[in-house]
């Protein structure tokens, strides 16, 4: 690939990353606030623990970037598709209860946590 084009995937790449990760956050924070109005989640569950999480979660994102631009695309890559596939545990919450259970605002953050997940995991898809 041309130094060109690289700089320009590595820059698609890096809005696609800071998307998913902005809407992560937003889950996680609507999460972490509204914890106990989100239908059927564990009791042991609190708070601090979806910050923990999310804490993690971004963890593997940041280092498969760091790894995909400064040392390895091959091993950095993978990285960064564990991190989009980590984008898709929302939809969990659809397990304990369905889509209706949610408020409007609760299946806003979790679709729009996927989808950018989604879009995340195509770009690597056609782009790496």
């Amino acid at each position: 690939m041309p130094e060109h084009d690289a700089v320009r995937s590595d820059k698609q790449l890096s809005l696609m990353m800071v998307v998913y990760a902005v809407t992560s956050l937003m889950h996680f924070a609507h999460n972490a606030v509204y914890l106990r109005e989100y239908p059927h989640m564990p009791a042991w569950l609190t708070p601090i623990g979806v910050w923990a999480a999310f804490t993690a979660l971004t963890a593997i994102g940041v280092l498969g970037y760091c790894v995909y631009r400064f040392r390895s695309r091959t091993v950095g890559a993978p990285l960064i598709a564990v991190y989009g596939v980590l984008g898709f545990g929302g939809l969990d919450h659809y397990v304990a209860a369905p889509v209706a259970a949610h408020s409007i605002v609760m299946n806003l953050t979790i679709a729009m946590e996927a989808a950018a997940a989604a879009a995340l995991l195509d770009y690597l898809s056609w782009s790496s």
